[in-house]
């Protein structure tokens, strides 16, 4: 065996010393979950009840259709990121003009910018199609006010772009086919070309709502709500052969290929608005409970699964869901209120099923979330999370003991589903303690049975009263929690090479 002692030594000491170096550094952030936020409620919450609704739903990423200056306040030091939009009726000034840009720039931006985390600038919404006459200006309007953000040395920071509508992708399928309206080309291309060089995205709205409604029948129910369909059933692009499962996934690879066939092969897609009505007219039968809590939830699995699309498998697009509250004061007909997750009073209009499927949006109607094992996570991963949470996780695990109430049922899942959820509600409900090594992952059903009670019922985070952990500005020496939780994880990972390498020997 001692020959064997010596290179094992060296390389945990090295492994080591690598977490040891930087402890606090993020990992990757990778596909996310935003939500759109509109404002034509009757009895819109005040800012500050906005954002304790998306601290309670654990929403990391929002956009606003303004920059409305009370909401940007409330946001300051949430660690929420936000994109901003400039309204359409604001186009004229900002793309005729410099200064405007830049004056807008300075009382939006400058003046909420790092408290408030602003990652992109929303230059209009859906223009080409909503407001056409506009089109000329739209190109300059983005310049001008990358050009402000270039002055304040924010230009990498913060992105800036246009969401376009699908329904300027013509011959969407098959999406090899796809292309844009070729009478737009003159403002699509430069525009292209701006998000190109700056390293920004295409912004696109997907409603597969509206393709199936439009549709006559042709897209299948089934199709549109991402539900399972045998592989016959599936759109088959014939000329790549490639199979499409759902609506979404073909619309946004129709919009890569769209932009291909203008030469633009690498700007990678935002999805800034996609969702499902929840009620509707007679003449929309579709538009129900049911449906929309099915299209959500199926979303927001697909996306942070991070399958990406057939085009690019993968590649996760990240997406914003329409909307956060039903806008009972929208015109329109009956469903185009009804996109909402939630009312005005903050009661969710239903209840998304996302069981290990993440965080956000998880919370059920008490708000209330738990931790527990993955389903088909590795029995001795497990073990070896189970370990860590009782030993350097520091948390009590006399429960779990032999002739204490939540020993049985005796095996190392029920085991760590109480070590995992004990160790995650006493960090305050913090996704980042919700991971062990991917073995762990949240769910609202509640785990406790019997007279074994878990720490999520027993008053802990109920009722959106969790402790909220707040990140730092951007400008704060102070590491925080989050540096905290990223060196327990790197401890973790230590762990774990150790206890692998241990069985291996």
């Amino acid at each position: 065996m001692a020959p064997h002692l010596l290179p094992l030594s060296l390389l945990l000491l090295s492994l080591f010393v690598l977490a040891s170096a930087s402890p606090s550094a993020p990992a990757d952030e990778g596909a996310y979950i935003g939500v759109n936020i509109g404002t034509d409620l009757s009895d819109m919450p005040h800012p500050t009840q906005v954002v304790a609704l998306l601290k309670a739903q654990q929403i990391r990423h929002i956009r606003l259709y303004d920059a409305d200056p009370g909401m940007l306040i409330a946001l300051a030091n949430s660690g929420i990121k936000v994109i901003i939009t400039i309204p359409n009726d604001q186009l004229l000034g900002i793309g005729q003009s410099n200064s405007t840009a830049a004056n807008w720039v300075k009382r939006n931006v400058i003046a909420h910018y790092p408290a408030t985390t602003i990652t992109a600038i929303s230059v209009g919404t859906e223009v080409l199609t909503s407001l056409p006459n506009a089109a000329p200006v739209l190109v300059s309007a983005i310049k001008n006010i990358h050009s402000a953000l270039l002055s304040s040395n924010l230009d990498r920071l913060i992105k800036v772009s246009t969401p376009l509508s699908t329904s300027l992708i013509l011959d969407p399928f098959p999406p090899s086919q796809a292309f844009f309206n070729r009478s737009l080309n003159p403002v699509i291309v430069p525009l292209l070309s701006f998000l190109q060089s700056t390293n920004s995205y295409l912004m696109i709205n997907v409603y597969p709502y509206y393709d199936y409604m439009q549709s006559n029948g042709v897209i299948p129910l089934d199709y549109a709500l991402f539900k399972p369909i045998p592989p016959n059933k599936e759109a088959v692009d014939a000329n790549t052969l490639v199979h499409y499962s759902n609506a979404f996934d073909a619309m946004v690879d129709a919009t890569y290929f769209a932009m291909a066939f203008l030469n633009f092969t690498n700007i990678p897609v935002l999805v800034t608005e996609s969702g499902w009505p929840s009620k509707g007219e007679t003449n929309e039968p579709d538009a129900t409970l049911d449906n929309a809590n099915t299209y959500n939830s199926n979303l927001i699995r697909h996306v942070l699964n991070k399958t990406g699309t057939p085009k690019r498998p993968g590649i996760a697009v990240s997406t914003y869901i329409y909307e956060l509250y039903n806008e009972d004061t929208k015109a329109g007909s009956l469903s185009e209120k009804s996109w909402g997750l939630f009312n005005a009073n903050g009661d969710p209009v239903y209840i998304l099923r996302l069981t290990n499927s993440g965080s956000i949006l998880a919370n059920d109607t008490t708000n209330q979330t738990y931790c527990t094992a993955r389903e088909g996570a590795d029995p001795k991963m497990l073990q070896a999370a189970l370990d860590w949470a009782c030993g350097p996780g520091k948390i009590d695990c006399s429960p779990i003991k032999q002739g204490e109430a939540c020993y049985e049922p005796d095996n190392v899942i029920a085991h760590a589903n109480y070590a995992f959820d004990t160790y995650y509600h006493q960090t305050g409900n913090n996704p980042e303690a919700c991971n062990f090594n991917g073995v762990a992952s949240i769910t609202t059903t509640d785990p406790s049975h019997g007279s074994c009670v878990f720490e999520g019922s027993r008053g802990s985070g109920k009722n959106g009263t969790s402790v909220n952990i707040t990140a730092p500005s951007a400008n704060s020496t102070s590491s925080g929690v989050g540096s905290d939780l990223y060196y327990s994880w790197g401890m973790w990972s230590i762990l774990t090479v150790i206890l692998n390498l241990v069985a291996f020997l």
